[in-house]
């Protein structure tokens, strides 16, 4: 079962975010911020992480630079209700940007979309 990571300041879209997913077959590990980010992500072992950029006590295009530091191939996806963040130099570095809303297909699409290509990337490190 692929793992996925929720980092999102708020409670509401956390629990919408992983039930959601969890119905999509997912096992979903949610947080509020990036407090012991790289002992969850080394603990946890996800596939994914989802990461809100405007949170309260975190700079998610900051946690974005800080998970590409250590684990480069760990996909991305970058959720926003501001879609100008899209434009920051920083932003690029995600492998996706969705619009944060209440209807969830584009997220669930590009949550497939990055597990599979996570899925092509292991294989091709295997050889």
């Amino acid at each position: 079962m692929n793992k996925i990571l929720v980092i999102d300041d708020e409670y509401a879209i956390r629990l919408l975010y992983e039930e959601e997913l969890t119905c999509e077959g997912y096992e979903v590990i949610t947080s509020a911020g990036s407090d012991c980010l790289y002992d969850t992500i080394k603990q946890q072992q996800p596939d994914l992480i989802i990461l809100d950029i405007k949170m309260k006590a975190d700079n998610g295009l900051d946690v974005l630079m800080k998970i590409r530091n250590e684990f480069y191939n760990l996909p991305v996806i970058l959720c926003s209700g501001y879609p100008y963040f899209k434009q920051n130099r920083k932003a690029i570095a995600a492998d996706y940007f969705v619009d944060k809303r209440s209807d969830l297909r584009e997220l669930k699409s590009k949550v497939k979309m990055a597990m599979q290509s996570n899925v092509r990337l292991q294989d091709a490190a295997a050889f």
